[in-house]
């Protein structure tokens, strides 16, 4: 063996690091994070789905001499891979600060993108900030000789999730760091990002916008950032230099190094014959190269690869040459680079030769995210094997040809066709052989090469089903020579159609039959039973014909325009082949600005950034798992459930035990005994699963050892011995319904009128079933904690990501037997929330609190992903069942519903949830004889709990998709129907509420007009006329949602201010941040109240010491009651010092503190707030459960693809009455990040469990799919509704974060106006459900047409499918 070396080498932020002790199981995140403690780089997948350790690599290319700059997901890079290159972080970038920055609280001068995300409102909860910062800094590094284009800055995010912002903001901020930099005059009101304006950020206008000109003289303006707003220009020339060591020294090139570690050694051979030697010596050794794959497969397959080898360094591995015939590629070359070789040779060489790179580089835009194409390499996509791989069809397709090399064997070639995959992921390759090179061959003026690909998400997801065709037919002639069809997604391998492409050679393309024949020959030979694994099975057999189709039809086209062929191609079929065209993106944000006479210290009303808008883009912000080390400090690792339904007969922990390092286990047994359970409405959840589980993902114990990974491996070593329980396994609301599985006790109902005479006298009646899935919060920051003891009296002191650190208080207390007074529990903020913090976050922190109370030694744990996901719980799922009576004008008389919700294993809020669905069955409509009755089900899947809206949009839903089903039935237009029952001021609700205020026809008139919704509907027209596979739908929803929580004793907040001598102030207030920007929002009403400048207020954390009996952050009331409290605290101070003001009204705040401190006046105080008015009895059924109501409406534009199921939003147009608004930039982000994350839980997000075990599937972004910036509409407008004060909340504010999410519903109701037409087109009329979310499948499946009808549709009940979505 040659002589290697051992010793890590590579910089960070321009700092060389030596590692002489490295494990090669270490990630670039956890050496960053751990060792070099550099926490700007978040852990928020750890399968490089989400983006948020994105980091910049940079390498030195000898042969170019070029310094190379690419964006790698920190989760899945080995620290191994990065000797001899450079790192740059978050904290890397931008200018060292002095020490006025350190006041301003951020140590760096920013950088020209972190300053763009800041200014321009780019970050809420900030955990993703970071990433995003540094996708968009590669971006610009590795662009030297422009700026990129916006096209190039949406590709460049397609690896970074966002689940705050909508990511509306994050684009216009960036755009200003590109070619497209300005608007190109398309801001609404005509005016250009660029102008200039003396009040505010963005564009402003006189008028009356859309409020009454008579009362209403506030201009307003029609963005929230322009580029005048940014002081910081971007220069590669003041960017940090590559390390000169790296560039002037080949040394650390050409070393072969070896890692040895623990339980895992790394080799980096520098030669071809080393590596073969390794591969000879090691035939079951993994090779890397951008380990993507492996990685997954050690951490969540929990895989055991000892030897691991890197051919990074070989130059054979990543050559590229160019032949008259091909081009070939090393294996170990980039999905990026293989990208950008083929792209060129598209555009440089003549359209006939490059058709299968034309295809290849398509194909690879849709591939992973560019964090992925940047590491992972060609060998590494074929060598895994997936049957569901984006390339491998293309490469079987055509017959790519791979080079094989073996030390013993020598060099062969093998052709990539159906005798290539022996077995699910198992091929030809022997295991000693390595993939030296791939040949792609150029193609010939008679073919034709095309790929495609179908998933749940467009950007960065895997295949549901691809194909690719290729077709060589005689020369100019359309008869076929030869033809191959390949497909992933239809086997455990990637297949060909063989039987198809037998029986289409010699057959002419513009036979008339060729498509119909093909279709059953298809079919024929790509069988799939209906239990498939990966389930949809019919969606899947119909994506092959519909792909055929698309294939088809492009060629045809160019035969004819080659005139080959003389076919008729008729005129409605036009883009059918295509896929729906992406526009521009472009928006636009109207609000009112402050009046001129403001003060300009009074912050109110003004779009002030987010105060830790500038740590979250420098990496400074502070999240519970950043917290630095403690002395003593243990990792706790979760024992959880893998069955549903099972007594617990034995626990045996000493395999666990008898690792080194390991400290401790506890489980049950550990708690006295009555103090093992908890609950927020019932105590019915365990700690600590005792005598049986009821749910898969139950947590049974916990193991806590050194370091994180030694207790995630010790925790797989517990053996849990289980015995069936008697009785089925319960997961889904049917089966719930079918044994009679409830939460007795507490059903919920309210009757308003006579509904069965409503019923008996209406003119019509339809009776249905509508039903809306769960939705995973999807967090960027999963659940974290960390426990510390003090030492005496019992103290304990917890820092947790929680919306309630009050309830995470009095749970440990009551677990470990203290009194409240002895348990802190503090919160500096959350990396996102959305309600599943309020109460899920004890699941995680009284199994900490056991184990550091019992230790005495502190103790972290923050879930990874998948852990979250399988045990957090989700939204609720509704079923729900409807009778309706109405007259012939579309008017409701009647409604009778029954709503089920499935609660899971414990009742958590699950009755408070289903209270507010009873509440908002209404949404915005007038319905005098209503009954909705709600009962919570029990089944055996983890605790559903709360979610933005909590029950609020489920129950809305329900009435709009009956609005859609009365208006289908008498043929009328769905608007006018709803516009028709919406609620006027001083009408009463079903539970007898006056509306007040009421501005919901206002809201919607002003969505009609900006959205333009004639010339809107006109368009659509016009456009279904012309296509027949590609359909446009609309629709108009509005949205009332009650503000208040609905348990009364909850409307209560409490404040403490300090004002210290110096005359600042300390802030502290019962609401916890995160993302929503409630303490921005607070810091603003403090200024007001006291008169003084934000700048002197500072909120440090949240915490029970400070505050005690604390309410949830939830309900969208944060700001209604902490505000009212901390206006209380301060109109206390402004009181004591109005004496001292009187006395000297030319003093400053600070001389006024001052005089108070020495005339012994206190400068502290609390706050209180309690809501009035509300209260509601369910038994009369009288009273006002809601302090008011949050209006708004939006419509919706969408282009469906018929033959796929993929759909695309046009544009959106949102108008909400938010009162006189705190903070305009950050509500306007709260309607755009509430309204993506409904286009989430409308359209693509659907959590599917195993029906055997309840086992969670979608654990992680890789199977669950959250919106992406590809995702949001292309065209999307918010407008605050102008001139409607509230009198009912702080400064006449209202609640925002919860209200927007159901304004997505349009989306869903638009792609159902989409399938109508084309369902018409079919010559199907009529009602047809579609229930949420309407997912590629669902669309699919609804647009009958000749090709779905060809396909078998197995009927429910008759299989057991692969997969439950609940």
């Amino acid at each position: 063996m040659d002589e290697s070396v051992s010793s890590l080498v590579f910089f960070v932020n321009g700092t060389k690091v030596v590692e002489e002790s490295a494990q090669p199981e270490w990630t670039l995140l956890f050496y960053l994070r751990n060792k070099l403690r550099l926490t700007g780089t978040k852990l928020g997948c750890g399968e490089g789905g989400c983006g948020a350790c994105t980091v910049m690599v940079s390498r030195y290319e000898r042969t170019s001499k070029t310094i190379l700059h690419y964006a790698v997901n920190a989760c899945l890079t080995p620290i191994c891979a990065v000797h001899g290159l450079a790192v740059t972080t978050v904290e890397g970038i931008g200018q060292p600060g002095d020490l006025e920055g350190q006041r301003q609280q951020h140590k760096r001068r920013l950088h020209a993108v972190q300053e763009r995300l800041a200014k321009a409102h780019g970050s809420q909860c900030g955990f993703c900030t970071p990433g995003f910062v540094m996708s968009m800094y590669t971006l610009l590094r590795s662009n030297k000789k422009e700026l990129p284009t916006m096209a190039e800055v949406e590709e460049g995010f397609q690896g970074n999730l966002c689940r705050c912002t909508g990511y509306r903001p994050i684009l216009e901020g960036c755009r200003t760091l590109t070619r497209d930099g300005c608007c190109g005059g398309q801001t609404n009101g005509g005016g250009c990002c660029m102008d200039q304006n003396d009040q505010t950020n963005g564009n402003h206008i006189d008028g009356d916008m859309n409020g009454n000109r008579d009362t209403i003289q506030r201009s307003v303006c029609t963005a929230l950032t322009n580029a005048s707003d940014f002081e910081e220009s971007y220069s590669d020339s003041q960017e940090p230099i590559f390390p000169p060591f790296l560039q002037l020294s080949e040394e650390l090139d050409i070393q072969y190094l070896v890692i040895k570690g623990d339980r895992v050694t790394w080799y980096r051979p520098t030669r071809l014959e080393q590596l073969l030697q390794l591969k000879s010596e090691f035939p079951h050794a993994k090779i890397v190269v951008g380990n993507t794959e492996v990685a997954l497969e050690m951490k969540f397959k929990h895989c055991d690869y000892p030897v691991l080898i890197s051919p990074a360094m070989i130059v054979e591995t990543s050559a590229i040459e160019r032949t008259d015939e091909a081009l070939v590629f090393g294996g170990a070359v980039t999905l990026s680079t293989f990208k950008e070789v083929l792209e060129q040779e598209v555009h440089q060489g003549p359209k006939e030769s490059t058709r299968f790179f034309s295809a290849l580089g398509q194909m690879l835009h849709w591939f992973a995210g560019k964090q992925i194409r940047n590491v992972a390499a060609i060998a590494g996509n074929i060598m895994t094997g997936s049957p569901i791989s984006d390339l491998n069809p293309l490469f079987m397709a055509t017959g790519c040809v791979l080079t094989l090399q073996s030390q013993l064997k020598g060099i062969r070639s093998v052709k990539m066709d159906n005798h290539f995959f022996t077995g699910y992921r198992r091929n030809i390759v022997q295991s000693e052989e390595v993939l030296l090179k791939i040949a792609i061959p150029r193609t010939k003026p008679d073919e034709y090469v095309n790929g495609y690909k179908q998933s749940r998400r467009r950007e960065d997801d895997i295949a549901i089903v691809n194909g690719a065709f290729r077709v060589l037919f005689h020369p100019q002639s359309s008869k076929i020579q030869e033809i191959s069809m390949a497909f992933g997604g239809m086997a455990p391998t990637t297949v060909m159609a063989i039987g198809t492409m037998e029986k289409l050679v010699g057959r002419c393309w513009d036979d008339t039959s060729l498509v119909e024949d093909v279709c059953g020959f298809l079919l024929e030979d790509l069988p799939l039973p209906p239990s498939v694994p990966g389930g949809m099975s019919s969606y899947r057999q119909s994506l092959c014909l519909s792909f055929f189709f698309k294939f088809h039809l492009q060629v045809l086209r160019d035969l004819v325009a080659r005139q080959i062929v003389t076919s008729s191609i008729p005129d409605n079929l036009l883009g059918a082949e295509l896929d729906i065209e992406h526009g521009r993106f472009k928006s636009a944000q109207m609000f009112e600005l402050v009046p001129k006479d403001q003060q300009n210290l009074d912050a109110v009303g003004r779009p002030m950034a987010h105060v830790a808008g500038e740590k979250h883009v420098t990496g400074e912000a502070i999240y519970c798992d950043d917290l630095p080390p403690l002395n003593g400090e243990l990792h706790m690792a979760l024992v959880l459930s893998n069955q549903a339904h099972a007594e617990i007969v034995s626990i045996d922990p000493s395999a666990a035990l008898a690792l080194e390092g390991v400290r401790g286990f506890f489980s049950a047994k550990d708690i006295a005994p009555g103090r093992n359970v908890f609950g927020p409405i019932i105590h019915d959840e365990e700690v600590f699963a005792s005598k049986k589980v009821t749910c898969c993902g139950q947590v049974i114990a916990c193991v806590v050892a050194d370091n994180l990974a030694l207790a995630q491996r010790a925790s797989r070593l517990v053996k849990v011995t289980y015995s069936p329980l008697d009785g089925p396994a319960i997961f889904t609301i049917q089966d719930a319904i079918k044994n009679n599985s409830f939460y007795e006790g507490h059903t919920r109902e309210i009757v308003k009128g006579d509904v069965d005479a409503g019923l008996r006298t209406a003119q019509h009646v339809l009776e249905g079933t509508f039903e809306m899935g769960g939705q995973e919060h999807f967090y960027l920051e999963t659940q974290s904690v960390l426990v510390v003891p003090k030492g005496e009296d019992g103290e304990i002191d917890i820092t947790s990501s929680t919306q309630n650190p009050s309830e995470v208080q009095q749970v440990v207390a009551e677990v470990l037997g203290l009194p409240a007074n002895r348990v802190v529990c503090r919160v500096k903020r959350m990396g996102g929330g959305f309600g599943g913090k309020e109460t899920r976050s004890a699941v995680l922190a009284a199994p900490a609190a056991v184990a550091s109370f019992r230790l005495q030694r502190p103790v972290r744990c923050m879930l990874d992903r998948d852990e979250d996901m399988m045990s957090t719980g989700i939204r609720h799922p509704f079923l729900a069942r409807y009778k309706v009576g109405f007259d012939s004008t579309g008017k409701l008389t009647a409604l009778d519903v029954n709503l089920f919700s499935n609660g899971g294993n414990t009742m958590d809020l699950s009755r408070g949830i289903m209270e507010r669905a009873v509440f908002h069955i209404d949404n915005a409509y007038r319905i005098d004889n209503l009954r909705c009755h709600g009962i919570v089900c029990r089944t055996n899947l983890p605790s559903n709990t709360a979610f933005r809206g909590f029950g609020g949009p489920q129950g809305m839903a329900v009435v709009e998709n009956v609005m859609d089903d009365v208006a289908t039935y008498l043929k009328l237009d769905p608007s006018a129907v709803r516009s028709l029952n919406l609620y006027r001021e001083g009408d009463h609700t079903h539970y007898n509420q006056r509306l007040e205020y009421c501005t919901l026809n206002r809201c919607w008139n002003e969505c009609q007009a900006l959205a333009g919704i004639e010339q809107r509907r006109k368009e659509i027209e016009n456009f279904n006329k012309l296509h027949r596979f590609k359909k446009r739908g609309m629709a108009l929803i509005p949205t009332k949602f009650g503000i208040a929580f609905t348990a009364l004793f909850l409307n209560q907040a409490g404040a403490l201010v300090h004002v210290y001598k110096d005359g600042s102030v300390l802030l502290t207030h019962g609401g916890t941040e995160m993302g929503q920007g409630l303490h921005t929002k607070m810091l603003q009403v403090a200024s007001r109240a006291l008169n003084i400048p934000v700048e002197l207020i500072f909120i440090s954390e949240t915490s029970t010491d400070k505050v005690p009996n604390t309410s949830p952050t939830a309900a969208s009331a944060g700001s209604d009651l902490n505000g009212m409290a901390v206006l209380n605290a301060c109109q206390i101070l402004v009181d004591r010092l109005a004496p001292i003001r009187k006395a000297h009204p030319d003093g400053t705040w600070q001389e006024w503190v001052l005089q108070a401190y020495f005339q012994r006046i206190s400068l502290s105080t609390t706050g209180f707030y309690k809501t009035p008015g509300i209260g509601y009895d369910f038994a009369t059924n009288i009273g006002s459960p809601f302090r008011y109501f949050s209006f708004g409406a939006a419509c919706s534009v969408v282009e469906v693809d018929c033959l796929t199921g993929n759909h695309r939003v046009l544009r959106t147009d949102i108008v909400m009455d938010l009162g006189e608004s705190l903070n305009p930039a950050i509500d306007i982000g709260q309607i755009e990040g509430g309204f993506v994350q409904g286009l989430g839980l409308f359209t693509l997000e659907e959590p599917l469990f195993s029906p055997a075990n309840g086992q969670v599937i979608t654990r992680g972004p890789s199977n669950y799919k959250i919106p992406s910036a590809d995702d949001i509409p292309e065209e999307f407008n918010v407008s605050l509704l102008r001139g409607c004060p509230n009198p009912h909340a702080v400064y006449s504010s209202k609640a925002i974060g919860e209200p927007p999410l159901f304004l997505a519903s349009s989306v869903f109701f638009a792609i159902k106006d989409a399938i109508s037409s084309a369902r018409t087109e079919s010559g199907l009329t009529g009602h047809f459900t579609i229930n949420s979310p309407a997912t590629a499948e669902r669309i699919r499946m609804a647009c009958e047409d000749d090709l779905i009808k060809k396909v078998s549709k197995p009927e429910p009940g008759t299989f057991v499918p692969w997969a439950t979505s609940v």
